[in-house]
């Protein structure tokens, strides 16, 4: 085997994810899509910032940046299109807050907005709709993911998670 030169960052606890079957925790159905289990736990349990009427916004547990959170609808459903018009707006509307709860709280100087529709487009839980909203700061693609294929998050999930709430709570 020819050497490429990458260090590999064991993961175990994701095989669920990546190995299917009845095991697997991310299905075709609400029973066992983690955006619909975590809305039956409690918020600070599973890094959920607020809850809406129809969707809610909670950290990810594997962030690409300290402040990385999603949108969820919570009704499990898939595909953008097949939100309601009301699911679509508070989609859009707490997209918009996200982002200025995480200017309020972290400063970024961009974010890096979007969502995966489909296994193929690399979603990574395909069957429950979520956007991606990334905070970005210049020079946070440094080094160390180039050289030591390692990401460096300097902030922990329930330390990041209380900043946004308070910040997302005094925007009203």
């Amino acid at each position: 085997m020819t050497d490429d030169r990458l260090q590999r960052l064991w993961t175990p606890h994701r095989l669920a994810y990546v190995a299917g079957g009845e095991n697997n925790p991310v299905g075709d159905g609400p029973e066992g899509c983690p955006f619909c289990l975590s809305q039956a736990r409690p918020d600070d349990e599973v890094n959920i910032i607020v809850r809406g009427e129809h969707v809610f916004a909670l950290l990810n547990l594997y962030p690409y940046n300290s402040g990385h959170l999603m949108v969820c609808p919570r009704r499990h459903v898939a595909d953008y299109t097949d939100l309601t018009s009301a699911e679509a707006v508070e989609l859009a509307e707490f997209t918009q807050k996200a982002m200025r709860a995480l200017r309020l709280a972290q400063s970024p100087h961009g974010f890096n907005i979007g969502m995966n529709q489909g296994s193929a487009a690399g979603a990574g839980i395909a069957a429950h709709l979520h956007q991606h909203v990334v905070p970005r700061w210049s020079g946070d693609a440094n080094f160390m993911p180039i050289v030591g294929q390692t990401k460096v998050i300097p902030q922990l999930l329930p330390e990041t998670r209380k900043l946004l709430v308070e910040a997302w709570n005094s925007l009203g």
